[in-house]
């Protein structure tokens, strides 16, 4: 049985449609010499952004880590932690600032700043307040980083994250809420911590 070469004749009676299916590509670029670098950047330096910042670091997340706060002393020894602990982690550049134009290019941009709950004060004035922040937050990473997806986990987060969609004119795919993810982690260690399993091994929906 006869076996024509690879490509070489596609259509009836061995005529060849290479040329007609196949053309060369002119002005194109070179493929890339090294990947993609991802960029993070983390709104809020307090105690729920750091441990996020931690996370992201020890589990190898991002190629650049930025820090963003309205607290300059805080936020430079917030840095300089992680920066020190370098030797330990997986290489990652660090960086922190006031000016959110350090978020520049961002691939994903997780919003944990908020105000505190006072005393007395009810969910809807923190919310005010907390909305307020965001008519801040949310313009300057959507100036510097246009393609980028927005991850909101301050509370109320749900709220809050419709507020970030709204401010931003993303798609709503691309604005993204922590939702019930905490609670649903308490849930699966207090299960597991009554059948003395692992928290890992139980699944809840």
């Amino acid at each position: 049985m006869h076996q024509s070469p690879s490509g070489s004749s596609l259509g009836p009676g061995d005529l060849d449609l290479t040329q007609v299916f196949f053309k060369p590509i002119t002005n194109a670029a070179p493929p890339s010499s090294t990947k993609r670098q991802t960029k993070i950047s983390v709104i809020g330096a307090g105690n729920v952004g750091m441990a996020i910042a931690q996370t992201i670091l020890t589990q190898d997340l991002t190629d650049e880590l930025v820090l963003v706060d309205a607290k300059p002393d805080k936020l430079r020894g917030e840095m300089l932690d992680l920066q020190h602990a370098a030797a330990f982690l997986p290489r990652t550049k660090i960086h922190a600032s006031v000016d959110y134009a350090v978020t520049a290019g961002s691939d994903l941009c997780i919003v944990t700043a908020g105000a505190r709950q006072i005393a007395d004060e009810s969910r809807l004035n923190l919310l005010q307040r907390n909305v307020s922040m965001f008519k801040n937050i949310i313009p300057h990473l959507v100036r510097y980083s246009p393609d980028s997806t927005l991850l909101i986990v301050s509370n109320p987060v749900d709220i809050l994250t419709y507020v970030a969609w709204k401010l931003s004119g993303f798609p709503s795919n691309r604005v993204i809420g922590s939702g019930t993810n905490l609670d649903s982690s308490r849930f699966r260690f207090l299960i597991a911590d009554h059948l003395d399993v692992n928290a890992q091994d139980v699944q809840v929906l």
